[in-house]
Formats: C-alpha cells, structure tokens, sequence
C-alpha cells in the first residue's frame, strides 16, 4: 500500500514513525509546535517537549512499527489523516490501535498543531494484558 498524498510535513510524522526516528519526527514539528496526544490530555508545546515525548515512548515497544496513514483530506493549511498504529511491547504482545490526526500547518509548511483522536484506553487495554 502507497502512503495518500500529503504536504511534506505531514508526510515526515509518518514516515519517522515508522523508521522510529524521534528526532526526525519532532522536526516535522514547528520549533513551537503543539500536539494533542491524545486530544483531551495535556498538550506537549514545542519541539524539544515533543521530542522528549517521542523518545520517551519508543523503547516501551520492541519494535514499534508506527503509523500508518489510510487517508489525507487536505483542505488549505489543514490536514486530516486516518491511520492505524501498531507495534510489539517489550514483552511481544502485539498492539493495534487507529485513529484521526488533524494538522494545522504554517507558513513555513511545519506543523503548528496536531490532534490526535483515538480511543486511548483501548490502546491502554492492550499494554495491561
């Protein structure tokens, strides 16, 4: 399966995933990016936070096999993608989860903010087997 078209930074949040590459993915980032992950928990603000965030999450998986993109809507600024996730934790229980990324970009083509929506206990349910 081919990735949908998307702008470059977008683009760069996925594929970083999937490399696991923290600072690669924090660089799809604007320096004082926000991300909602998920939406409803606190939002991690700028590029080092988000960088900290993502490097704080990888080795929790043995491999974490990241996001896949389904779809990008992109209207203006604005992006929407569908995605699933999926990776193995440490102890080689599989973990699958999906959701929508909604991406804010600037002028620069970097991601002023993104929303993550899924449903985090269902993720959460799969770590606590």
């Amino acid at each position: 399966m081919t990735m949908p078209a998307m702008p470059a930074a977008v683009m760069q949040f996925f594929t970083a995933s999937q490399s696991g590459d923290a600072d690669a993915w924090a660089e799809s980032f604007a320096t004082d990016g926000v991300f909602h992950d998920p939406v409803g928990q606190p939002p991690i603000v700028g590029r080092p936070a988000i960088r900290e965030f993502i490097a704080s999450v990888l080795p929790n998986f043995s491999p974490f096999l990241g996001l896949t993109p389904r779809e990008a809507h992109t209207v203006g600024d604005s992006v929407a993608v569908s995605w699933s996730g999926a990776a193995i934790t440490a102890t080689g229980t599989p973990v699958n989860w999906s959701g929508i990324n909604v991406y804010d970009l600037g002028e620069d083509g970097l991601i002023r903010e993104a929303r993550a929506y899924f449903n985090r206990a269902v993720f959460q349910a799969q770590l606590d087997r």
